[in-house]
């Protein structure tokens, strides 16, 4: 299952969505320091519900660790300063789905970094700014299980 990551998340209730949908796919969640909050923080819990148990995550200190800790991954960059579409893109079960801050998104560096193998966007209507953070992790991560065929899914 490819494995969603976020890039320095703000919010404790999209990290905590995010681990429901870590726990219902059997997507690993990888989170990227700094975060902007605690794992005692009641919007996480709240938000992930009793599924924290059954989320595979993961804490990088850096953005370098995370990529260190998937070498033979490929790094989809989501963002909305390109044209390709992520549906376009053949997933395959080691992919990481990078997602960026909910204020900013993927900063340059990150976008340019040659571990990104490509960056795609999520359509939206024009004139629309972003999704939230976790819909689009749930849009992406299911996609990308379709592909796969739904593998371990019933």
């Amino acid at each position: 299952m490819p494995h969603i990551m976020f890039f320095e998340p703000l919010i404790p209730g999209n990290t905590g969505n995010a681990i429901r949908l870590s726990a219902v796919t059997g997507a690993p969640l990888h989170l990227i320091k700094p975060l902007g909050f605690n794992f005692g923080d009641a919007h996480l819990r709240r938000a992930g519900l009793d599924y924290h148990d059954l989320a595979v995550m993961t804490v990088h200190d850096s953005l370098e660790q995370a990529f260190d800790a998937l070498p033979a991954s490929r790094v989809f960059a989501f963002t909305g300063h390109t044209r390709r579409r992520f549906h376009e893109i053949r997933y395959e079960e080691s992919d990481v789905l990078l997602f960026g801050r909910e204020d900013t998104g993927l900063p340059d560096w990150v976008l340019k970094h040659p571990r990104i193998t490509d960056s795609v966007r999520i359509p939206m209507l024009e004139g629309r700014r972003s999704l939230n953070l976790a819909n689009s992790a749930s849009i992406a991560v299911y996609e990308a299980w379709r592909q796969l065929g739904y593998q371990g899914g019933c």
